[in-house]
């Protein structure tokens, strides 16, 4: 199953994204270059799994060079129209082909959809320049585990055996990632894990919008009739646990790492 991703619906109605990963760009700490001694420049940084842009623009605005990539072409197109003057590609982060091109590879909310993740590492150890950094934030172990109890009981009320479902996410703990890390030449320097209960827009649409967005391999097998009561089954389950005040929450939990060439 693959996700089919919605630039616009993403950009509409899932702008936390972005926003909650803020401190992520201050542990990045971009340097730029010091124009007044006439340096060689500041850091060269890869943004992987960019989305629609908007970090990339908020990293590129410390004075560096960014490169934002994406393997959704309907995201990396929205980048494009909406940040012009900066680069944007679409790629595969399974197949990185940069060889010591950068001081440093950013990720944020992108790498718990790449279920081959050594392939991922690899590629970053590659692009690195010796000393380069990798910062990343993603959905660690546990993440979303009520939301997706719920869709799998839902898809087994409307006769959608479990076994049958492939998920789409990778959420690793600490020790397995760090395993990796180390194995394919970065050194862990700093990892947590931690509960983000991550408030969702549009108040009373707050799952439904976020099932349609980050969910849609396990609904399109189903009519949109179908899906509307599977929905609906989720959004009855989780009710009590997730939904406050009038407001929908999704039961994030993050891994953050910073590793060096």
């Amino acid at each position: 199953m693959q996700n089919q991703w919605d630039a616009k619906l993403y950009d509409r109605n899932h702008t936390f994204v972005s926003e909650l990963a803020t401190d992520l760009i201050e542990i990045l700490a971009p340097q730029a270059g010091d124009c007044a001694t006439r340096s060689t420049g500041g850091d060269r940084i890869l943004d992987l799994g960019c989305g629609t842009g908007d970090l990339t623009n908020k990293i590129a605005s410390q004075g560096v060079e960014v490169v934002g990539i994406d393997s959704a072409t309907t995201m990396i197109e929205q980048a494009r129209n909406k940040y012009p003057h900066l680069h944007f590609e679409v790629l595969d982060a399974r197949n990185l082909q940069y060889k010591e091109e950068f001081d440093a590879v950013f990720s944020n909310a992108a790498l718990h959809w790449i279920t081959e993740p050594e392939k991922v590492i690899f590629g970053v150890h590659q692009a690195l320049k010796s000393g380069g950094r990798f910062v990343a934030e993603f959905g660690g172990k546990g993440n979303v585990k009520a939301i997706i109890t719920a869709l799998y009981q839902a898809l087994e009320n409307a006769g959608y055996p479990v076994n049958t479902i492939s998920n789409p996410w990778y959420f690793p703990s600490i020790a397995e990632y760090g395993n990796l890390l180390e194995k394919h030449g970065l050194q862990l320097t700093f990892a947590t894990l931690f509960d983000r209960p991550t408030r969702l827009e549009e108040r009373e649409k707050g799952v439904q919008n976020w099932l349609r967005m980050f969910a849609n391999s396990f609904l399109d097998t189903f009519s949109s009739e179908q899906q509307a009561r599977i929905i609906s089954d989720v959004e009855n389950q989780l009710r009590p646990v997730l939904y406050q005040n009038g407001v929908w929450f999704a039961d994030y939990r993050r891994i953050r790492i910073v590793a060096v060439k």
